[in-house]
């Protein structure tokens, strides 16, 4: 299957499904000398596995890491690493019903037209438990942009028709409560709209934004391969994302040129400055040096038990109710899997903006 590999300099590859014996990820282009060790990625795949709340899908997964190539003493030695997440809890006989028939929402139809057959066990490759892999590369990534004191914020902006206050915002809060948002009152209200859902057999989508501080102006390219539409590209490529915009995003196009432009200012100390941040932190597909914004919009859950019309391979109409253990909302343990893969891009357009200019590479081989 092609399209499982990603990046020039800062390369992943991931393999594996979501009932297969396990996930995994290879890593080229990670530099000798970085601390790494299986607890540093275990924090963020604790973050994006399931069993976590009862928001969350029952299935229990510990997804443990096992670093097996590329650090030595808990230090990265520039060579691949290689990281497997072996499955556990796997129950495919959840989807033994759904061979000749395609689930609404889901990638079924069109695998079967593609390859002309699909792993009907939770998905295979199209399941959000492809996303492991990415997470756990993403820890490798978010090293190297440490060194290079890049940060990355991310959280959920909106659940439903719930949107977080900015008025309220507290970083702090993002990690004390179940759907990763930044204000404690929005959190109750998700909670409720959730509890609804679920007990409607439905589930709900939302928004969730990532703001990257830190970034030097100079990082991407000016045409095809702009910073901006390399963004879209990894994070819209994971499952149940159907929106991205940078900065004022949408909202642009409802705004004058004059409101939209984002004024150049030197400040006391005679660092350049915008009074402004519309364009996200990227002019021209390269990066300005301020904060890049970014926000991505998540489907509602596709699994749902409410009875749905579909169809058959063999031609028919039919109707389905979607079994097992799924997610009323998908979001909340998205918000790292969108971390992962922002820090995935930046780390390898970072080490292009070395190559780019010779003064760099000189700095970078002097002896």
């Amino acid at each position: 299957m092609a399209g499982s590999v990603m990046g020039k300099n800062f390369q992943i590859s991931t393999f594996g499904e979501s009932h297969g014996p396990a996930l995994g990820v290879i890593i080229d282009g990670c530099p000798a000398g970085i601390g790494l060790t299986s607890e540093d990625i275990q924090k963020d795949l604790d973050k994006r596995k399931p069993g976590t709340s009862q928001f969350t899908t029952s299935r229990k997964e510990g997804d443990k890491v096992e670093i097996l190539s590329g650090v030595l003493d808990g230090v990265t030695t520039g060579t691949p690493i290689s990281l497997l997440i072996r499955n556990k809890d796997q129950r495919s006989k959840d989807y033994s019903n759904l061979e000749n028939i395609y689930r609404p929402g889901h990638a079924d139809f069109t695998y079967d037209k593609k390859y002309g057959f699909r792993d009907i066990r939770g998905g295979g490759r199209s399941s959000g438990r492809e996303t492991a892999a990415r997470v756990a590369a993403g820890t490798v990534a978010k090293k190297i942009l440490d060194e290079l004191d890049v940060s990355i914020l991310t959280y959920t902006r909106s659940i439903g028709d719930v949107e977080i206050d900015y008025d309220r915002f507290d970083k702090s809060f993002i990690n004390e409560n179940p759907f990763s948002m930044p204000d404690p009152k929005a959190s109750k209200k998700a909670a409720n709209l959730i509890t609804k859902a679920k007990k409607d057999q439905d589930s709900l989508g939302g928004v969730i934004e990532c703001v990257v501080s830190g970034m030097p102006a100079g990082v991407g390219e000016p045409v095809f391969e702009r910073l901006d539409a390399m963004l879209a590209a990894s994070v819209m490529s994971i499952g149940a994302t159907k929106g991205f915009e940078v900065g004022s995003g949408f909202q642009a196009a409802k705004m004058k040129g004059s409101d939209h432009n984002d004024n150049w200012y030197y400040d006391e100390d005679n660092n350049i400055k915008k009074h402004t941040n519309h364009a996200g932190g990227i002019l021209g597909g390269i990066s300005d040096g301020s904060d890049i914004i970014l926000r991505t919009a998540f489907k509602p859950t596709p699994s749902i038990a409410k009875e749905q019309t579909t169809i058959t391979k063999g031609g028919q109409n039919a109707e389905i109710t979607i079994e097992g253990r799924h997610d009323p909302i998908i979001v909340p343990r998205a918000v790292i899997v969108v971390e992962s893969m922002v820090a995935i891009t930046l780390a390898d357009y970072i080490y292009s903006r070395i190559f780019s200019d010779i003064n760099m590479i000189r700095k970078a081989y002097s002896k």
